[in-house]
């Protein structure tokens, strides 16, 4: 059953080792506060990503919203999950920005557009494991396959880092990755999850506190209108209009200011060029990993047969990436922060989801809010992306050790060792004139192709699902 619940025991307490079930639910007012508590957990990344991708947060955050109650109608609210904003697209995006110039509207829409359509393959990959079972997932992206992707998407964004956030505020970023540093590790439970939220909100209010204290601060802005900004003129190198460093305020809130309190989103049509779309592709193997991930650990948190529903899953979060980037929005993935939430609280119902999604549809309907995360200075975004993509890249490696992948057959360590490195330079691979590989998705192509071209060369058969790698 999609909708309706029943009430857990008297809908007030749970028994010693109990767990309320999917359909299940406590009371009204306790299910809206389990809502609200998921909203939090999520909106650390959800809207940390759309800002560092040069989207709308007011958008994702309202788009989050509505993927989620799509996604738990189309898996028949089997599998309890809130969809937020993905982080595997951040370096496809930053590939399509640097093609296509600085952060204008028409960049945006080609952003979307892009992300459209990798959802649209990602629902059209569900609907083929729907159909023919996971086991083929596992054929065509093996383990050592399925690391190397993932580790190049996180480590494959260290240029972002570097390049672009680090040296707007240098000593912002690193007492915010510290302060983030300390309460990921030194917090259990939920204050430990939201980590990350909370590194950034103390790294904005310090930034702040330096303008107050200390003046503004020297250095560099990319922007795309740093010419107004700065009263100076500008030259264009790569993705950024850069001109020489210049005093300024690390905090902004005239954005702010002009932001009313209630209103739509700033909703864009998207717009579709073919190298575009090829440079978010990647990604979509990163998210058919992280469903199959989430319904496998649902299912073993709550005891219930769930693989009937991975290609719905996947599918579901297809659709939802295709409609949220029809308006302007994020790509969306199932999110690890919820599942701790689930585990914590052994409340497992999708009424809290469903919740979820209308609480953060509301905080969409707030433009100063959306305006209030753009003004998040550089240094704070170096500070928190740097612990975010060193993360997605280790849980690549993880997944490499959880399967006991073997790097001393040179079938793995060849091209997974190459496809790291292109991705890291980046390295820019100019195909024809007007249509060039890159960074992500070079490295993708080497490691998947590479892989397989390898295999077949070593008289290797497909390798069965499930197996170990070696």
């Amino acid at each position: 059953m999609v909708l309706g619940w029943t009430k857990h025991g008297d809908g007030k307490h749970l028994a010693p080792g109990a767990v309320v079930r999917p359909d299940e639910r406590l009371t009204w007012p306790r299910m809206v506060g389990f809502g609200a508590q998921h909203v939090v957990a999520m909106f650390g990344a959800t809207f940390v990503f759309p800002l560092v991708m040069g989207l709308d947060p007011n958008v994702a955050i309202m788009m989050s919203g509505v993927a989620t109650i799509l996604f738990l109608l189309i898996v028949k609210g089997k599998v309890p999950s809130y969809l937020g904003t993905s982080a595997s697209f951040v370096g496809g995006v930053f590939a399509i920005r640097a093609a296509f110039g600085g952060d204008t509207g028409g960049v945006d829409a080609i952003v979307t557009g892009a992300i459209l359509v990798a959802g649209l393959v990602l629902a059209l990959a569900g609907v083929v494991i729907h159909f023919a079972g996971v086991q083929i997932i596992h054929r065509i992206f093996p383990p050592a396959v399925t690391g190397a992707v993932v580790m190049l998407i996180g480590f494959g964004l260290a240029f972002v880092v570097a390049d672009v956030y680090w040296p707007q505020d240098q000593w912002v970023a690193l007492l915010t990755m510290v302060i983030t540093f300390v309460v990921i590790v030194a917090f259990k439970g939920f204050i430990g999850r939201i980590g990350v939220l909370i590194g950034l909100i103390a790294g904005f209010v310090l930034s702040w506190v330096l303008d107050r204290t200390g003046g503004q601060i020297t250095s560099v802005l990319p922007s795309a209108n740093l010419r107004d900004a700065a009263g100076a003129a500008c030259t264009k190198e790569g993705t950024y209009c850069v001109a020489t460093a210049f005093p300024h305020d690390r905090v902004d809130f005239s954005g702010v200011a002009k932001a009313d309190w209630i209103g739509l989103p700033s909703f864009h049509l998207p717009d579709f060029k073919t190298s575009a779309m090829l440079l978010v592709l990647p990604a979509v193997i990163a998210l058919i990993a992280e469903n199959i991930g989430h319904v496998k650990a649902v299912g073993e948190m709550t005891g219930a047969d769930v693989d009937p529903y991975v290609g719905r899953a996947v599918a579901a979060d297809g659709v939802a990436t295709v409609v949220t980037s029809a308006v302007g929005g994020s790509p969306t993935t199932t999110y690890a922060e919820n599942i701790g939430v689930m585990a914590a609280t052994k409340v497992y119902s999708t009424a809290a989801y469903y919740i979820a999604g209308v609480i953060a549809i509301l905080f969409g309907l707030v433009p100063k809010f959306g305006a209030l995360v753009a003004a998040t200075p550089g240094g704070v975004l170096g500070g928190v992306t740097v612990i975010l993509y060193g993360m997605i890249g280790v849980l690549g490696a993880k997944i490499w050790i959880e399967n006991r992948v073997d790097f001393a057959d040179p079938v793995n360590m060849v091209p997974i060792g190459a496809g790291i490195i292109l991705a890291i330079g980046p390295v820019h691979h100019v195909i024809s004139g007007d249509f060039s590989l890159e960074g992500i998705a070079l490295g993708t192509i080497v490691v998947v192709g590479g892989y397989h071209l390898l295999r077949a060369i070593a008289g290797r058969p497909a390798e069965p699902a499930g197996s170990e790698t070696g």
